[in-house]
């Protein structure tokens, strides 16, 4: 009986081991905090990607997200998804995105997103993907974002949040920019 008992201790454990190893670190740079890195792997030939995380100001002063780099795509722009008259729209957020005081930012499929331009090579389910994020105040940021099945909608299968949008999740568009 004991020994079931263990074997099925050892068989759960392991079942939640590759869970854990492949959550997103959490990273703290000045007054931010940046939690729940993630982007979907993309099909041979994509040209675009999103990264998606959890930013949390915990100073007393506004920070911006003006975007970012990383090795695999020519640039990072932040991007925001909107329904406007019932039609969704794409746009780039040329001033950045404002992390207010006290507040959490969340970007998410269907609202507020980074998007990786000009890939350069697939994103692969599984890797940690090493981004470089550009703050006005807290500067340049090394984070891991987790990459995640080709049609995920949230880190680690966990339910996608509505980000400030409140939007539902938005279906995988990552390969439809192909050349």
């Amino acid at each position: 009986m004991m020994k079931n008992l263990h074997a099925l201790a050892c068989a759960v454990l392991l079942s939640v081991l590759p869970a854990a190893a492949l959550h997103a670190e959490d990273v703290k740079a000045g007054d931010l905090l940046i939690t729940q890195a993630w982007s979907r792997a993309t099909p041979g030939g994509a040209k675009v990607a999103g990264g998606y995380l959890t930013i949390e100001n915990k100073g007393a002063a506004p920070d911006r997200l003006t975007g970012g780099a990383v090795e695999v795509a020519a640039r990072v722009e932040v991007h925001e998804m909107a329904m406007n008259n019932g039609v969704m729209t794409m746009r780039p957020l040329e001033q950045g995105l404002t992390i207010e005081p006290g507040k959490t930012v969340k970007l998410a499929p269907g609202g507020y997103h980074l998007m990786m331009l000009e890939l350069k090579a697939p994103l692969k389910q599984g890797e940690k993907l090493p981004v470089t994020l550009q703050f006005e105040k807290a500067g340049k940021v090394q984070v891991a974002f987790d990459v995640q099945g080709v049609g995920a909608q949230a880190p680690n299968g966990a339910q996608a949040p509505g980000g400030m949008t409140g939007m539902k999740a938005m279906p995988d568009h990552s390969g439809m920019m192909k050349k």
